[in-house]
């Protein structure tokens, strides 16, 4: 039986990470590329050169050539830039979206057939660029974004509560940012919402550092941002996919009226399987909680205009 092949286009910490993560797993055989000369080619040596150790026979190759990247199963995007100092956001907005463009287009060509994940920032604006770019169906084109933000939110409620990260579940909705929308009376312990086991005020301390929990990591590592809790959500959704598990996990996803929205990229709860998202997992929202969905839905409306 054939492996399955996943191509990670950027070579910087998020995409080696996650191609380390695929392979080691025995997932899938990984083709990292870059538009650097030698950067894919060096890790993708060295993380070939760990499979001994680590007992798997994934093959790893980098490569500067889409051509390499022929026939994937998914393709994931996280080439771009990093907000650099002096740099507005709409200035990134406009890099990003060439980057994210020229990239997809390159590799969709080459895996018409595949399923694309993007993980560049400002997420939700970038899977727009990347729907355009691909001319794929939505089912066809996700954004990570929402399995980070659970993970976040989950690993502050266990270590709120003492209690084991794996019997902590998140809900978080909306854009990848500020205005994302963490839904604590469906987050749980063992079954319990947390809005039961902790007062207000412990539960929007909770949220806001959820909402801010990338912010949180680049002013700690001063240069560069997060990439090991990224990358980890990254092959969460890649192994579901791959493995056809049917995963209910939280994706950016082109919304066509569900949750009362219409063509924008949002973060809501999809189901992941072999053909990419198989249906969204809509749930009734409260008043407020439909005001700060739509709120969040503005904000990546308001990113997408700019695009123009």
């Amino acid at each position: 039986m054939a492996r399955h092949k996943v191509t990670v286009i950027g070579a910087g910490n998020v995409g080696a990470t996650t191609a380390q993560r695929i392979a080691e797993a025995g997932l899938a055989d990984v083709v990292l590329v870059d538009i650097v000369e030698g950067l894919p080619q060096g890790k993708g040596l060295d993380l070939a050169e760990a499979a001994p150790v680590v007992g798997h026979d994934a093959r790893i190759s980098g490569t500067n050539d889409y051509a390499d990247t022929a026939g994937s199963d998914i393709v994931v995007v996280t080439s771009g830039l990093a907000r650099q100092p002096g740099m507005s956001r709409d200035d990134l907005l406009a890099k990003n979206a060439g980057i994210v463009r020229s990239v997809v287009e390159q590799a969709a060509k080459h895996s018409p057939d595949s399923v694309l994940i993007v993980v560049t920032n400002p997420l939700d604006a970038m899977c727009h660029v990347a729907l355009q770019a691909s001319g794929f169906p939505r089912e066809r084109v996700l954004g990570m974004a929402g399995v980070l933000d659970s993970a976040r939110f989950r690993t502050f409620i266990a270590e709120e509560l003492g209690v084991s990260v794996e019997d902590t579940h998140a809900f978080v909705l909306g854009g990848h940012g500020d205005t994302m929308v963490p839904l604590s009376r469906y987050s749980t312990v063992a079954g319990v919402p947390i809005t039961e086991l902790l007062p207000p005020d412990r539960v929007k301390a909770l949220e806001e550092r959820t909402a801010n929990g990338g912010a949180e990591v680049v002013a700690l590592l001063k240069t560069g941002s997060a990439f090991y809790a990224p990358a980890a959500s990254t092959f969460e959704m890649v192994e579901s996919i791959l493995h056809d598990r049917k995963r209910v996990l939280p994706c950016a996803i082109l919304l066509q009226g569900e949750f009362k929205t219409r063509d924008l990229f949002v973060g809501v709860p999809v189901v992941l399987g072999a053909a990419g998202m198989e249906r969204v997992f809509e749930i009734e929202l409260t008043d407020e909680e439909q005001a700060a969905f739509d709120r969040s839905a503005a904000a990546v409306s308001e990113l997408v205009a700019k695009l123009g």
